[in-house]
């Protein structure tokens, strides 16, 4: 009772619910719980920690009831890999997603997400990704390695991983609650050693990870203290006030850019969080850079890019900077089991991962649109990108700068219905502004097939003097 007294007290004084302020402080817990992971003696001891620990903090944060939904896809696909392993991966994708879906539908967590709720539907999508590449890449280990992509081949798993590891796999230290997602077969070779964690007596010594924790740390405050003092002056409630429709056509583009950049914020603030996590548990490690001396590198638990994403050049980089690794789990499990071989990637496979990603985050009309909205602008920035590389200098400087203007106006634009959610909201939004984000890539698109790119302008070799 008192301690439920003291959460009410300090939610109130940050201006938070109760059930947030519960789940930011066991995922800020994560970080010391990961941290102790390190002086866990055994391979399979190391195993449980990882598994008991998931359990706990999340029976601290989402309750006991909640916390039955994440067995549910974990055992439909150990259950898939056990009982038909030719299939498992397919399996594992529809029912999986299925469950996902229905879950989405009947808590409505995009409401409770806007309204500055919580539920563990955000753990579920992070856990349903990681069972479905389990399932799948141990599928991909009855295959030939002729023909398989890199990443299948170093993803494949050969034997079926024991239900230990396959729960701390899923569990692990509480990543599942906002990721990042990474693969079996690393956490397996974490967890014992192996591969880029194999430390010899006579080798590099194992990397620190303090000082990349401690900059991720930094990272996460200063986004916070951003998103709480740039909240206040760009509400969503603005996109329903009557005041806004009478504002002007660039007020409106304006705002669209500091409520997105806004929301962004927060979005830095969590994936920092959980960057640090993974850093200070060894995980994060990624290898050694080709640098005098070598230095550790810490790719594996990095989620987003800010600058990367805040300046970006082109949409088509966006994927690459912002929540990187869903955007590489959809390119892996997604687009490129969409090529046909022989065959080069078009619109169509971007559509389709675009749509995949939108049901992921759930049904919502907004988010739907919004994912549709990011193939327009990709595509769209495709084109600009081959005129771009055509044109002679003096134009090419204009049309960098144009793909840059462009990524910018669109990607606010289509921000808006990924934060409003509803139908109704999103094209509101979109109309006050003359649907400009949704003509513009369409229009450019259709004049790709007039104006078609010819061969990239080269500069002429010198002659020799």
């Amino acid at each position: 009772m008192a301690m439920e007294l003291q959460l009410d007290s300090m939610a109130d004084s940050i201006g938070v619910s109760v059930a947030v302020l519960r789940f930011l402080l066991c995922f800020v817990a994560t970080i010391p719980f990961s941290f102790f992971w390190r002086f866990v003696p055994g391979r399979l001891p190391k195993h449980f920690y990882s598994a008991a620990v998931g359990v706990f903090l999340s029976y601290l944060s989402f309750g006991f009831s909640s916390n039955l939904h994440f067995l549910v896809p974990m055992f439909l696909g150990y259950a898939s890999m056990v009982v038909y392993r030719p299939r498992c991966g397919i399996i594992t994708f529809f029912f999986g997603f299925g469950y996902l879906i229905g879950c989405h539908v009947y808590y409505m967590s995009g409401d409770a997400w806007k309204e500055g709720g919580i539920d563990a539907t955000g753990a579920l999508m992070v856990l349903t990704l990681k069972v479905i590449s389990c399932s799948i890449n141990y599928n991909d280990g009855m295959l030939k390695e002729e023909g398989l992509r890199d990443a299948q081949k170093k993803n494949r798993l050969i034997e079926l991983p024991s239900v230990v590891e396959y729960i701390g796999f899923c569990l692990c230290c509480g990543s599942h609650f906002a990721g990042p997602v990474f693969e079996m077969k690393d956490y397996l070779d974490w967890t014992e050693g192996k591969g880029i964690w194999k430390f010899e007596a006579k080798g590099p010594k194992p990397p620190s990870p303090y000082g990349a924790t401690i900059r991720a740390l930094l990272q996460a405050g200063f986004c916070m203290g951003l998103y709480l003092n740039l909240v206040p002056y760009f509400p969503l409630s603005k996109f329903t006030d009557p005041s806004y429709h009478e504002w002007g056509f660039w007020k409106k583009l304006g705002y669209q850019y500091m409520s997105g950049q806004t929301a962004r914020w927060k979005y830095y603030f969590i994936w920092s969080i959980s960057e640090a996590s993974i850093i200070i548990s060894g995980l994060g490690f990624s290898g050694w850079t080709d640098s005098s001396p070598p230095k550790p590198r810490w790719d594996r638990a990095k989620n987003v890019d800010i600058l990367g994403v805040e300046l970006a050049k082109s949409a088509v980089v966006i994927p690459a900077v912002w929540n990187i690794q869903v955007s590489t789990w959809l390119r892996h499990y997604v687009y490129e089991r969409l090529i046909q071989s022989g065959k080069k990637p078009g619109f169509l496979q971007l559509l389709a991962t675009q749509t995949v990603s939108a049901i992921w985050h759930g049904l919502y009309p907004g988010y739907i649109i919004f994912f549709v909205q990011s193939a327009l602008m990709i595509a769209g920035s495709r084109v600009i990108y081959r005129w771009q590389q055509a044109a002679p200098p003096t134009i090419k400087n204009v049309l960098v700068f144009s793909n840059f203007a462009f990524t910018i106006l669109v990607l606010s634009y289509s921000c808006v219905g990924f934060m409003v959610l509803s139908l109704h909201e999103t094209l509101a939004s979109y109309g006050s502004v003359y649907f400009i984000g949704t003509v513009l890539p369409v229009v450019i698109i259709l004049l790709s097939k007039v104006i078609k790119p010819g061969k990239p302008a080269r500069s002429k070799p010198r002659k020799e003097e």
